[in-house]
């Protein structure tokens, strides 16, 4: 990667989001730098310094196509193209099925879904007319297995894998990569917002929590330059997930057993 990449980043306010626009910053590329809470992400850059030439900051709703047109527009005014788009913004609520709100469902599915196909369709079409491109989507190890208590979520999440596998499929013919990622639970304010949650507890079930680090380090590194059609991390969680996947009568006897255990350390983690 040179310094002439041109990046979009989605959800950098906050988590993985902001991380990944430090690193590109830091490494002298050319980022258009997003988020819906746009207050926020000015402040970060200008604590963090961001240089305006090379870093942007724009407000972005990944569930307005429109949005999505201006912030390619921006890329391609700016610096003349897109490189690589990262598909980050997520969103989270705890919830059991018999009790979400109506309008859960439709942030789930709008931010977490939509958003994704959004961005991947305008950068696509950009893209396969120069012949070149990658397109990062951020799903969860909750893309390969059921997840009772984060229904919406771990739905949402299967759709982005399928989605961009299936892009991915589509698209390699036409000079542009797809890479699906699938991280555990990563220390980032989405996480803390399940400590407080009883029906969040198998997200704590893991060994360890990720750091936001080490998601950062493997999709501006790994990702980038062998451009995978998907990683998981870590890869001994995803082979444990598809085994309750591809047996899903496991589900209900296995999934109390681990609930048990994740929300011991959720107590945990919410005392310290």
């Amino acid at each position: 990667m040179t310094s002439k990449d041109r990046f979009l980043v989605t959800g950098c306010a906050s988590g993985i989001g902001r991380r990944v626009a430090d690193e590109l910053a830091g490494r002298g590329h050319r980022v258009l730098a997003t988020d819906i809470d746009i207050e926020s992400l000015r402040s970060h850059a200008e604590d963090q310094g961001w240089p305006s030439e090379r870093v942007h900051c724009q407000r972005l709703d990944v569930t307005d196509p429109d949005s999505w047109t201006d912030a390619v527009n921006e890329t391609e005014d700016r610096w003349g193209g897109l490189d690589v788009l990262y598909n980050i913004a997520g969103y989270l609520q705890p919830g059991y099925v018999h009790e979400v709100a109506l309008a859960d469902v439709d942030r789930h599915f709008d931010i977490n879904v939509k958003g994704v196909v959004f961005g991947t369709r305008i950068a696509a079409a950009r893209m396969v007319t120069r012949g070149s491109g990658h397109i990062i989507n951020i799903a969860s190890l909750a893309a390969f297995a059921p997840v009772p208590g984060i229904a919406l979520y771990s739905a949402s999440k299967y759709a982005v894998r399928a989605f961009s596998l299936a892009a991915a499929t589509e698209l390699r013919d036409r000079g542009v990569a797809v890479t699906v990622v699938c991280p555990d639970a990563v220390e980032t304010p989405m996480l803390g917002k399940q400590r407080d949650y009883d029906e969040a507890a198998l997200t704590f079930t893991a060994p360890r929590v990720l750091s936001v680090d080490e998601v950062m380090r493997c999709i501006t590194g790994v990702v980038l330059e062998q451009r995978p059609l998907e990683v998981a991390l870590p890869r001994s969680r995803k082979w444990l997930a598809r085994i309750v996947d591809v047996f899903p009568e496991l589900g209900p006897w296995v999934s109390p057993l681990l609930a048990k255990r994740g929300r011991a350390k959720q107590r945990k983690s919410s005392r310290d």
